[in-house]
C-alpha cells in the first residue's frame, strides 16, 4: 500500500457520501436496484426501514416502486448476511453475499438449530429434522407461497413447541416452524415474499427459494474480495476497522478481502490510515446542500464502526438504543444534525440538535419533512427498536 496519496478531509468523504449514496436531491434514482446497489444492500430487520431508505434517495418515492423489485421482479431479495443482519441486496450480487458472508452465518444457524430441535423435544433427532424439513419444503412447493400456520397444517409436527429458559423471568415458549424457516430461509432453500399487511409488516408468506449451494458463486475468499471492493467503493475512504465491523469478518479474512482489491492507503483527516480504490483518489465535487430524514437503522448512518466525522459524540445518547442500533435520524450536508419520528396523527416531527446549518437548514430539513409525509400518507411507522429521541418525538 502507498503512503503517498493526498489526504482525503471530512469534506471529500461527505461529498463522497452525498453522491454515492444518492442523498442529494440531483442525485437520486428511479429504480429500487440502484438504491440497493449504490449503498450495497439495504437494511431489512425492521421492514419498514427497506422502503424508508429507498425512497428517500428515489425521485418519486413510492413503496410500490420497492414492493416491485422484491416481490414482483425479484430483484432484490433478503439475506441473513453481514453481521447475521437481514438485508436485501440486489438479485445479480446475492450469490457474492451468499459466498462471501451469509453462507457461513447460515452454517452456524444450522448447528444451533439442530441443537436446540435435537436438545430441546423428546424423540427429535437429526433424521427426524431432516424429514421435517423435506415435507415443509414440498408443501411450500405445492402451494406456491404459504405462511407458518399454513405450513403447520401440512406438516403437525412444525407446531410444536420448546418452553425456553423456564422458570426465568424471560421464560418464552418458541414454536419449532419459527427457527426451522429461519434457518431454511437463511440457507437460501425459501425466501420471504409479501407479507401478511402492508410494507411494515414483518410477518412474511414464504415462497420457494434456491439454495446457497446451487448458485453459481465463486469461491469465498473471492466472493469477500468481491464485497470488499464494492464497499470501498460506495463507503470508502474508510478503515480495516470499519470493513471489519460491518462484514463481521474476523480480522485476517478482512486483511486479505483488502488486499485482493488492490486498495492504497490514504491518510484520513484525523490522520488514521485509511482505504481508498486506486481510481477513488481525486476530489469530488460537492452535490450541493442536502437534506435528509433517513429511517431507523438506514445503510448510512450503519455503514462505518467509526462515526466522528459525520455524528457528534455528544448526540450518541438521543440517537442510539442501549444495543447500539441508530433510530430515525435528520442530516445535512453530510453529517447528522437531528432526529425525527412520526406520531400518531401522522405528522412528522423532527428535531435538531445542532444549529449546523442555520436557517437554511432547517428549511430544507421542513422540506424533507413534507416529501415524507406526502408518500408515507396514512401508514404509521414505529422502529423496531426505539430511541429516546425518537420515543419523545412521537408522542
Amino acid at each position: 500500500m502507498s503512503h503517498s496519496r493526498p489526504q482525503i478531509d471530512t469534506a471529500g468523504r461527505r461529498a463522497r457520501l452525498g453522491r454515492r449514496h444518492l442523498l442529494a436531491p440531483g442525485c437520486r434514482v428511479a429504480r429500487a436496484e440502484d438504491v440497493a446497489e449504490a449503498v450495497v444492500g439495504l437494511h431489512a430487520t425492521d421492514a419498514a426501514t427497506v422502503h424508508l431508505a429507498a425512497c428517500a434517495r428515489l425521485v418519486v418515492p413510492e413503496p410500490a416502486e420497492v414492493e416491485r423489485a422484491l416481490y414482483d421482479d425479484h430483484s432484490l431479495v433478503r439475506l441473513l448476511c453481514m453481521r447475521r443482519t437481514l438485508f436485501a441486496v440486489g438479485a445479480a450480487f446475492a450469490p457474492v453475499v451468499a459466498s462471501s458472508t451469509a453462507g457461513a452465518i447460515a452454517a452456524k444457524e444450522r448447528r444451533d438449530m439442530t441443537r436446540w430441535v435435537t436438545g430441546g423435544l423428546p424423540g427429535w433427532d437429526e433424521r427426524r429434522l431432516a424429514e421435517v424439513e423435506a415435507k415443509t419444503l414440498a408443501a411450500l412447493a405445492a402451494r406456491g407461497q404459504a405462511t407458518a400456520a399454513d405450513l403447520a397444517v401440512d406438516v403437525p409436527d412444525l407446531r410444536e413447541t420448546i418452553v425456553q429458559s423456564p422458570g426465568k423471568p424471560y421464560e418464552a415458549t418458541v414454536a419449532v416452524s419459527s427457527r426451522i424457516l429461519r434457518v431454511l430461509a437463511a440457507e437460501g432453500k425459501i425466501r420471504r415474499g409479501r407479507p401478511r399487511g402492508g410494507w411494515t409488516s414483518s410477518s412474511f408468506r414464504w415462497i420457494p427459494g434456491t439454495p446457497f449451494a446451487e448458485l453459481p458463486a465463486p469461491p469465498p475468499a473471492e466472493a469477500r474480495a468481491a464485497l470488499a471492493r464494492r464497499w470501498l467503493a460506495a463507503y470508502g475512504p474508510a478503515t480495516v476497522e470499519d470493513l471489519k465491523w460491518w462484514t463481521g469478518w474476523t480480522l485476517t479474512d478482512t486483511r486479505r478481502a483488502v488486499a485482493a482489491t488492490d486498495a492504497v492507503e490514504v491518510p484520513l483527516e484525523d490522520g488514521r490510515p485509511g482505504l481508498a480504490l486506486p481510481d477513488d483518489l481525486d476530489p469530488v465535487a460537492a452535490p450541493g446542500p442536502w437534506a435528509a430524514l433517513l429511517p431507523a437503522l438506514d445503510p448510512t448512518a450503519m455503514g462505518w464502526k467509526s462515526r466522528d466525522w459525520y455524528l457528534d459524540p455528544g448526540h450518541v445518547p438521543s440517537l442510539f438504543d442501549r444495543s447500539g442500533n441508530i433510530g430515525p435520524t435528520v442530516w445535512w450536508n453530510g453529517r447528522i444534525i437531528g432526529g425525527w419520528a412520526q406520531r400518531p396523527d401522522g405528522e412528522i416531527a423532527w428535531r435538531l440538535l445542532s444549529d449546523e446549518g442555520g436557517r437554511e437548514a432547517a428549511a430544507a430539513v421542513e422540506t424533507e419533512a413534507a416529501r415524507l409525509a406526502g408518500w408515507v400518507r396514512d401508514v404509521r411507522v414505529t422502529p423496531r427498536f426505539r430511541t429516546p429521541l425518537e420515543r419523545e418525538l412521537s408522542r
